[in-house]
């Protein structure tokens, strides 16, 4: 009798729980979408040591409050689509237009791994036919974290 008063407790806390709308953050793939490399945070410096554009895709409110030095500001914003895998881009918006050299080494970055602005513009990259786009997962977090290089 014991137990089934206590599955009884437990079944209605989850059912208060469900109607509270509480949700949790999605995580991104773990791994890169077809056309795209991901890269930690070595491969970041290398790569802009290189020459690589680094493209901060978060709200440029964000970008204002620090980012990685060097980095240049291409909001994936309004971000309207799904934080899913199979998102739909068109209902979102990627301005492009300030990475005109689809043979460029580019990095996206946003605010790690449940932040889907970056996985979502490295797809939208892949799919307009950029060559070279790198995902930093873990983004401008982890890198803060590292005490690497910002502004």
């Amino acid at each position: 009798m014991k137990s089934l008063k206590q599955f009884s407790i437990a079944f209605v806390t989850l059912g208060f729980i469900a109607a509270s709308g509480t949700s949790y953050a999605a995580e991104t793939p773990s791994a890169a979408p077809a056309g795209v490399n991901m890269v930690e945070a070595s491969q970041v410096q290398e790569l802009q040591a290189k020459g690589a554009i680094i493209v901060d895709t978060r709200k440029a409110s964000e970008y204002g409050e620090g980012t990685i030095k060097g980095a240049i500001s291409v909001p994936y914003d309004p971000e309207k689509s799904a934080k899913a895998a199979d998102f739909d881009g068109s209902m979102d918006k990627f301005d492009m237009s300030k990475l005109s050299d689809k043979n460029a080494a580019i990095v996206v970055f946003c605010n790690s791994g449940t932040c889907f602005k970056s996985y979502k513009a490295a797809v939208t990259l892949a799919k307009n036919g950029y060559k070279n786009v790198n995902w930093y997962r873990n983004g401008y977090p982890d890198w803060k974290a590292r005490k690497l290089p910002t502004e």
